[in-house]
């Protein structure tokens, strides 16, 4: 990987990066900053086409490439075709960001089997899937940076969010014990935990429990997600493009 352009950025010219669940929010927020930063760019998406195509066009506008690799995550077949169509295009994987997420929101006394599960497949196996597919690509070239986004809601119990909470705490957990046995082959995997973020899936939440999430929130606000992967979150670059990045590993950034 490339050293810094000298203005603070990673210079990620020739990388390929590979980031679930892009068309929108935090993840589309991410492709296009790697994009910026000169790697060529996998949109994966599940059913979102035209947002999906939307972003592919301003990641080609930079004069980068993109493709777009439609899938469900959860489901283990889709998943490992997903990381497949990314190396028989470029022929290698330098960066994976596990990004794709999924709510379904009650409380466990009303919390059915499919709502556990559904969440559960997506935001924990999902990472699961595409990570076992990648590796091997990365050991091969000996070199990597998996970096899989958790949540705050996986550390700090909310109401109504069980399947949620376990799902991002189990991502955390799955991302230390990643770092300890893949650090021998040159690749480093960081967990993020973002907070409270203006997206799609957050404005499903009544408005009288955003206002009571606010109130808990010093700054008085959420993030939004063009501004989550800018600096003061610096760590979640650093975690991604650092060629030199041997230590920092499993650093949660919340």
């Amino acid at each position: 990987m490339s050293e810094s352009n000298g203005n603070g950025t990673s210079n990620l010219v020739g990388k390929v990066a590979l980031v679930t669940g892009a068309s929108r929010g935090i993840g589309r927020a991410i492709a296009l900053e790697l994009a910026r930063r000169g790697a060529n760019v996998a949109v994966n998406f599940r059913s979102r086409q035209e947002e999906a195509e939307s972003v592919a066009k301003e990641i080609c506008a930079m004069g980068r490439r993109c493709i777009l690799a439609k899938g469900n995550v959860g489901d283990p077949v889709e998943a490992r075709a997903i990381v497949k169509q990314v190396l028989d295009e470029w022929g290698r994987i330098d960066i994976l960001v596990n990004n794709a997420g999924i709510t379904r929101d009650k409380s466990v006394r009303k919390l059915t089997d499919e709502d556990w599960q559904e969440v559960i497949q997506t935001n924990l196996n999902g990472t699961f899937y595409c990570t076992s597919a990648a590796i091997p690509a990365m050991v091969e070239q000996k070199f990597g940076r998996i970096v899989n986004v958790s949540s705050y809601g996986g550390q700090q119990a909310n109401f109504g969010q069980a399947n949620y909470a376990a799902s991002k705490g189990g991502v955390a957990a799955f991302s230390r014990v990643l770092a300890v046995e893949l650090a021998r082959y040159n690749i480093t995997v960081n967990c993020v935990s973002p907070g409270f973020t203006e997206t799609d899936m957050f404005q499903k939440v009544s408005p009288e429990i955003q206002m009571e999430i606010k109130r808990r929130i010093p700054m008085g606000r959420f993030a939004r997600p063009t501004r989550s992967p800018k600096p003061p979150l610096f760590w979640w670059w650093m975690a991604i493009t650092s060629p030199g990045n041997k230590s920092m590993s499993t650093a949660a950034c919340t």
